[in-house]
C-alpha cells in the first residue's frame, strides 16, 4: 500500500501532474475533509482514521446512483480505499459552491426528477448497508414496504434505543406502532425511489450557477415521502412542495404519513445526541397510537 494512496491517485487516475494546494475544508463532524488543488482541476477528499472503507463505499454507491439519473447535481465520486495508518478515505469531485443554498423550487423539481427517474426493480433497500450520521442503516431488500420501514428503519432505532439507554418504554411503544401502521399506507402505491435518506439543510447547497446541490447521502430505494423525515431541520418552504408535486404525484394521505417519517430521523437523534430528542419522538408515537386506536 502507498504511504498516500491519495496523492497517489490524484496524480495518476486523477491525471494530475501537480498538487499545488491542500486546503481543510470545515462543516464535517465526524470526517476530515480537504480540498485538493491541481493542474488538473480540484478534487474533494473525506478522511476517517476510525473506520474502514465500507462507510465510504455506502457513500459512493449512493453519490454514484444519484449521478447515473442525471438529474439533480452531486459530487461524482472517483475513489475509495484505505489509508495506511488505518481508517479510510474517499476522493470526488469538487463543487464550487455558490453563495445561497439556490431556489426552492428548483430544488423540489429536480429531487422529484431524481425520485421518478430512479426506481429499482429489487424492491426496497439498496445493494450495501450504510450510515445515517454514524449510526448504522440496514438496507436488506425487501419487497413489502411496510416490513421494510417497520424493521430496518423504526424497530432497528427502537432497539438502539433500547440497548443504548435501557428505555423499555419507548421500544415497546414503537413496536405497537409498527404493528398497527398499516392502515395509514390504504389505498397508496408505493414505489421504490432513489432517495437521499438524509436531506436536512446541511447537505442542500447550489453551485456557482445557482443550480441546486445535494451531498452526504444515505441512499436507499424506499417510498418517496420517507425523504421529507429531516423537513423539521431542512427548511422546505411551499415553493419546494408546489414544485415537488407538479413532478411527483401528492398520494392520499400524505399529512397523516409525515410525522411517521420524521420519527425515524428523531429517533436516530435521540440514539445519537442523547435525550433532548426523545420527547419529540415519543410525542410521534403516541399520537399515533391514539389516532390508529393502537
Amino acid at each position: 500500500m502507498s504511504d498516500d494512496p491519495v496523492r497517489e491517485w490524484i496524480l495518476s487516475e486523477g491525471k494530475a501532474t501537480q498538487i499545488t494546494r491542500i486546503s481543510p475544508v470545515g462543516g464535517g463532524c465526524i470526517n476530515l475533509a480537504s480540498r485538493y488543488d491541481t493542474d488538473a482541476g480540484s478534487f474533494f477528499v473525506k478522511t476517517n482514521r476510525n473506520f474502514g472503507p465500507s462507510m465510504f463505499e455506502g457513500e459512493a454507491l449512493g453519490l454514484g446512483a444519484m449521478y447515473e439519473t442525471r438529474s439533480i447535481r452531486v459530487p461524482k465520486p472517483f475513489k475509495v480505499g484505505e489509508l495506511p495508518t488505518g481508517g479510510s478515505y474517499i476522493i470526488m469531485e469538487f463543487i464550487d459552491f455558490g453563495s445561497s443554498r439556490g431556489e426552492q423550487s428548483a430544488l423540489g423539481r429536480k429531487l422529484a426528477q431524481m425520485h421518478k427517474s430512479g426506481k429499482s426493480k429489487k424492491g426496497f433497500g439498496f445493494d450495501v448497508d450504510n450510515t445515517i450520521g454514524s449510526t448504522p442503516q440496514i438496507n436488506t431488500w425487501t419487497s413489502d414496504w411496510i416490513e421494510f420501514y417497520g424493521e430496518h428503519r423504526l424497530g432497528y432505532q427502537l432497539k438502539l434505543a433500547r440497548e443504548q439507554y435501557s428505555d423499555s418504554t419507548i421500544y415497546e411503544k414503537g413496536q405497537r406502532l409498527v404493528k398497527n401502521m398499516g392502515p395509514l399506507f390504504e389505498n397508496v402505491v408505493v414505489e421504490p425511489c432513489l432517495l437521499h435518506g438524509d436531506l436536512w439543510s446541511g447537505n442542500i447547497s447550489s453551485d456557482k450557477n445557482g443550480e441546486p446541490v445535494i451531498l452526504d447521502p444515505a441512499c436507499y430505494y424506499g417510498h418517496n415521502e420517507a425523504e421529507f423525515g429531516m423537513s423539521w431541520c431542512a427548511g422546505f418552504g411551499g415553493s419546494f412542495y408546489n414544485a415537488y408535486f407538479e413532478v411527483m404525484q401528492k398520494q392520499a394521505g400524505f399529512e397523516k404519513r409525515r410525522d411517521l417519517y420524521m420519527l425515524y430521523h428523531y429517533l436516530n437523534h435521540y440514539n445519537l445526541f442523547g435525550s433532548g430528542y426523545r420527547s419529540s419522538a415519543m410525542s410521534i408515537i403516541d399520537d399515533y397510537l391514539r389516532m390508529l386506536k393502537a
